[in-house]
């Protein structure tokens, strides 16, 4: 596959430039890297992407389009012990569902031989070597940021001892945690990233694509900016705890080659902000204990932040798109609001969502004075905002299902609903006035009555009488039984990440504990006798609906002819802060 058919197209209106596009531009004005751009997006496969990785994955496909560049996809497999192929598959799929293609797809693995000779040298050249101490030992004598570390009594240890301790590591005659490989820097530099890094470290863990090949495997800071290189990526786009991470990223490239000058051939790292969202936890470690903890239904659960479980709930990718673009990219980090998220997906999908009715809390409508065996066929317009999604036909009949709450016996004055002596319009067919009801043994309303105007039929002369409400409906005889799932924010607290670490510290407990205390009971609602029209029988997973007056839905997986099942994708109005304020 050609770069051209690997691009994304990039909207055709003109925006203004953030700050790493107009690094880039700069760049290429000044003929740097020959004028290619070249991104990478290096997700390491031990979870499913979520929403933060979105942000990554658009600035990273997004700059390469916009330059005819190409975008490549690394993954950064360097620790067998957390990865898997599921999570590959899975990503991949993710970035086709946001709408990016990747130019070629590459792996850290592909690079073990080449680094290890690297490394191989620097022992060689006196800048590496191997330290026999433990984990501890090693970050207690690292020192403070305004204090110098002190020396590993293994520092000076002599080159052929160091090659073949090396050897060992990889051999399997070493044990995990028996001994690291460290690069020699500066046990004195204030950025402790550069007091001598560990750069290799054992794990016999079979890798998912080498096997048991390498049992030395490269640490992230070692791999990272040397695939960058062997890529030829022209800019690196990181997140902003990777900014005291930059220097050792140059310093290990210098010496990859041999202190040539690369000022204008060289990767260039950058970094942003993380997606930082309000009433979320993205940390991958927290959502793999939702999940295996079974506080949530898996990887894809509605309520997760994954993408999966955006797509599975019913968010458009163009969506999430939009919101991406809307919070932009910045040097600081920030909590943006789920509203904002949730707003750019009521935009998308109102131009988008087919229109349906459904019924979530069904009470019987009778209409007293309509044939008991007449059945009419009413036109709904699938989309007003899009005049070429057509229509599709609806039943109608003497008795239909109507929300519960759009019936009220002893209704206040502002009340524009169903209540006796009041009249309202159906939608798409006439307006009716209500006469009573009928009560079971507990006073629970089971039935409405109600009489129609055969002269008010939408189209016709009368149907322009002015009434101020209009309820949606659904035929009795005609409709399909459904299941309803009504999602909510997972978190009761806008910012879990910290109150999790709060609850953690003040109590000394492991994240499951501190987890359980802030997690919003109610963040599901099933509803498992709701009532749609039959056009329904129709839909597909990923088909994006408004359920009309209610919501935005979605078919869900689970849904099959016999059992249908949707998801509520977001309500029509964000009624959550009035909620909690």
């Amino acid at each position: 596959m050609s770069e051209t058919e690997n691009k994304v197209q990039e909207p055709a209106e003109k925006k203004s430039l953030n700050f790493i596009e107009a690094a880039v531009e700069k760049d290429l004005k000044e003929g740097k890297n020959h004028g290619r751009v070249q991104t990478r997006f290096p997700p390491e496969p031990n979870g499913y992407l979520h929403i933060g990785h979105a942000k990554a994955i658009c600035l990273d496909f997004g700059i390469a389009a916009r330059h005819g560049g190409v975008c490549n996809l690394r993954f950064d497999d360097t620790n067998p012990t957390k990865e898997d192929m599921e999570y590959v598959d899975a990503i991949k799929e993710d970035i086709q569902w946001l709408g990016f293609q990747w130019g070629n797809e590459y792996y850290a693995s592909d690079y073990f031989q080449q680094l290890w000779d690297f490394a191989v040298r620097l022992i060689k050249e006196g800048k590496a070597y191997i330290d026999e101490q433990s984990s501890e030992e090693i970050a207690k004598q690292k020192g403070t940021p305004t204090q110098p570390g002190t020396e590993s009594p293994f520092r000076n240890r002599p080159i052929e001892e160091n090659l073949a301790l090396f050897e060992k590591m990889n051999s399997g005659e070493a044990e995990e945690g028996s001994m690291v490989l460290r690069a020699k820097i500066d046990m004195a530099n204030p950025n402790m990233h550069f007091r001598d890094p560990i750069i290799y470290r054992i794990v016999k863990t079979p890798h998912h694509r080498t096997g048991d090949k390498w049992k030395a495997y490269p640490m992230y800071d070692f791999a990272h900016g040397q695939s960058d290189y062997f890529e030829g990526v022209t800019h690196s786009l990181c997140t902003l705890e990777f900014v005291v991470h930059r220097p050792l990223y140059d310093l290990f490239i210098d010496w990859l080659k041999e202190g040539k000058d690369l000022d204008d051939n060289r990767p260039r790292q950058t970094e942003f902000n993380k997606l930082n969202l309000s009433y979320t936890l993205m940390s991958k470690r927290n959502l793999l204990t939702l999940v295996k903890e079974g506080l949530v239904n898996g990887w894809d659960d509605p309520r997760m932040p994954t993408l999966c479980g955006f797509r599975r709930r019913g968010y458009s990718p163009e969506s999430i798109r939009k919101f991406v673009d809307k919070i932009g990219y910045t040097t600081y980090d920030a909590l943006n609001e789920f509203e904002l998220l949730e707003s750019a997906v009521r935009e998308d999908l109102n131009l988008r969502a087919t229109r349906v009715s459904a019924v979530l809390h069904p009470v019987r409508l009778v209409i007293t004075n309509y044939p008991e065996d007449l059945v009419e066929e009413m036109e709904a317009v699938n989309n007003p905002e899009d005049p070429e999604s057509g229509t599709h036909t609806i039943e109608f009949s003497r008795e239909l299902w109507i929300e519960q709450d759009d019936f009220m016996e002893n209704a206040p004055k502002k009340y524009f609903r169903m209540t006796p002596g009041q009249e309202v319009r159906l939608k798409n067919a006439y307006i009716v006035k209500c006469t009573g009801c009928k009560k079971d043994e507990n006073g629970q309303v089971i039935e409405v009555y109600c009489e129609y105007d055969p002269n008010t039929k939408s189209g016709m002369p009368d149907s322009n009488r002015k009434v101020k409400g209009t309820l949606h409906w659904v035929s009795c005889r005609h409709c399909l039984e459904a299941e309803v799932r009504l999602y909510d924010r997972l978190w009761t607290v806008e910012n879990p990440r910290d109150e999790l670490s709060a609850i953690r510290e003040q109590k000394n407990c492991d994240a499951l504990e501190a987890m359980k205390e802030i997690i919003n009971p109610d963040s599901l609602t099933i509803l498992p006798h709701c009532y749609v029209e039959k056009f329904l029988a129709q839909a597909r997973p990923l088909d994006y609906l408004q359920f009309q007056r209610i919501g935005y839905f979605n078919v869900d997986k689970d849904s099959t002819p016999e059992h249908l099942v949707f998801n509520r994708t977001v309500s029509l109005k964000d009624t959550w802060k009035k909620l909690n304020k």
